[in-house]
Order: structure tokens, then sequence, then C-alpha cells
């Protein structure tokens, strides 16, 4: 017998298939635009979204993929070859796009995707939805999952995590905890709003040109970026990318990076999850990662992963990430 509260979330998330699986969460694509044709964000398990989205739905991101590969078809095989899979577009494929100057942009979800899940979820025996979702400053995502919320066929508790990335996973991971162990909606739904917001996030990119393009980043900081021998070092404030600080060079930033994650972690003054994200920046990021476990061994096993191809689109090659979510 499911769980009475099922747990849906977006793309952005980030999270692992063995998670998706194990708690049934249902993830719901955002989509990537790339050359004027909207292609599905790769997610784990996407065969089963695409199936609860409807065969319409799945027939449609099929074809973006088709199309979209044609418009990629001077960036490589492995570009192009993975645009057709059934996981839809990823990280590598947004990288060799934006490199390949080829136009991406990046949607949100329809309302009617959204409803076709929570319906599904009514039909196969829960009782209550709790959709937690990236930050509502960043993206629609939210708002389209609340116009859904309005004809479901259950009670849906929409969460704005303020947050992406696995700001947001660990926030969906404690939902689908709560869901399992019986909680009610109310409380599963609280649980995720507090892990969202108490999350934390500090990154650095190569250059601010993705985030000031997509309207991500204030024209302050977009100014700032482009200084000469000027490094920003960004942050989450209330669900929002703001500048933290300049640094001059591109190895003080990634070191400030890792203090910034040591400060914060300790701050906590409890246990925390650690994730680094990365765009294109393997080395990097494996490198960080190492980093913060050995200055923080109480905290565990670091996660690693490339952001999607929607969070990369408006950051570009390079990014380095550090994500801090107190337990």
């Amino acid at each position: 017998m499911p769980a009475q509260v099922a747990v849906v979330t977006d793309s952005t998330a980030h999270l692992a298939a063995d998670d998706v699986e194990g708690y049934g969460i249902r993830v719901v694509p955002l989509q990537v635009v790339v050359d004027g044709e909207a292609v599905d964000e790769w997610t784990p398990g996407a065969a089963g979204v695409a199936g609860l989205a409807g065969a319409a739905s799945g027939a449609a991101a099929a074809a973006g993929a088709a199309a979209a590969a044609g418009a990629l078809g001077a960036v490589g095989p492995r570009g192009a070859g993975r645009l057709g899979a059934p996981g839809g577009f990823g990280p590598r494929e947004v990288a060799e796009a934006l490199r390949a100057h080829v136009p991406v942009t990046t949607s949100r979800p329809s309302p009617r995707r959204f409803l076709d899940v929570y319906e599904s979820a009514a039909a196969e025996g829960h009782t209550a939805v709790v959709s937690v979702h990236i930050s509502g400053s960043l993206s629609g995502t939210a708002d389209a999952a609340r116009l859904a919320a309005r004809d479901a066929p259950i009670p849906v508790h929409v969460v704005d995590s303020r947050s992406l990335g696995m700001g947001l996973g660990y926030a969906v991971l404690e939902a689908a905890s709560a869901a399992e162990r019986g909680l009610t909606a109310d409380e599963v739904a609280a649980l995720a709003q507090d892990r969202g917001v108490r999350s934390s996030a500090f990154f650095y990119v190569d250059t601010l040109d993705y985030l000031r393009r997509g309207g991500r980043v204030g024209a302050a900081s977009a100014v700032v970026g482009t200084a000469l021998a000027i490094k920003p070092l960004l942050h989450l404030r209330d669900g929002w990318i703001d500048l933290l600080e300049k640094v001059r060079t591109s190895a003080r930033a990634r070191a400030r990076l890792e203090d910034l994650a040591v400060e914060r972690a300790l701050a906590a003054g409890g246990p925390v999850d650690l994730a680094v994200h990365h765009l294109d920046n393997a080395a990097r990021a494996d490198e960080l990662a190492a980093r913060l476990a050995e200055r923080l061994p109480s905290a565990g096993a670091v996660v690693v992963t490339e952001v999607g191809a929607v969070i990369g689109a408006h950051v570009g090659p390079g990014l380095l990430a550090a994500v801090i979510s107190p337990r």
C-alpha cells in the first residue's frame, strides 16, 4: 500500500536515480529550448515520468529532441547522440551547445504536466501530494504547480524551497522520508520548507554573462563580473542569486569557496549534508569535495554531481558550487 502522501519535485533537484526509485518520488522535467526547439531536461527515471505525463507530451518531447539534435549537428556526435535518449537533454549537451554559441534558454513545465502527475498519484491511492520545487525567484515552476493544484483531485501542498540543486534535493529527500514514516501532508510540507530555507549555496562561475542574459543575477553584480581580474563569488540569498564577494583570481575564488562552505557547515552547530556541483569541471569538483571531506570529517560523504541542463544553461561551463544543508 502506498504512503498517504506522494512527493513530487522537478528536475533541478538533481536527485540520484536510486533515491527517486526507492522513495517513489515523481520528477517533472523543466525544458531546455535549444535554437528554438524545446527538449525535456534529463531526469532520473524519466521514462516513468513521461508515462505519467501522457503519451502526447512524450511524443512532443521526442520530436523536440530530434529537432534539437539537428540544431546541434555541428557540436559533435556525443551531444547529438544523447539528445534522443529517453532521459532527455543533459549537462554535457548544454555545455557543448553553449560553447558552440547555439541559443539556449529554459522553460518551466506546463501546469498540465503537473496535473497529470497529481492525478496519477490520486489514482494510485495517495490522499495528498507535497510538491517541492526550485526557488520561485529563479523559476516559475512552483507557480505552474500551484495552478495545477487547483484542479487536482486530492490536496496538493506546493513548497517553494527557496533553493536549487541539492539544496532542493535534500528538502525533497526530507519530505520523502517523512512521507514514508506516515507523517501528514502538512508535516511533510513543513519539513521540506524548513530544510530548503536552511540550506546554503555558494558558487563560482567563469563568467556572469549567462546569468545576466537570463535575468538571474542583478545588473550591479553583472557589471562587477566584467571588471578586469575580478572573480565574483555568488550565493543564494532568500532564493535569489546575489554577489557575495569579489576575488582577484580563479585559484583564490576556489579557495574562498571552500572556506565559506566550511564556515557555514561549522556554524550550523550540528550534522550537515554537503554537495558539490559543477558543469564540465569534474576535476575541480572532485578536488573541492575531497578538501571538504578532509576538513569536515563528521559530515560524511560529499555528494558530487554535474548540474542539469536547465541550471547549466544559466551558469555556463566552469561552474563550481558547494551546498550546505543542515539536517
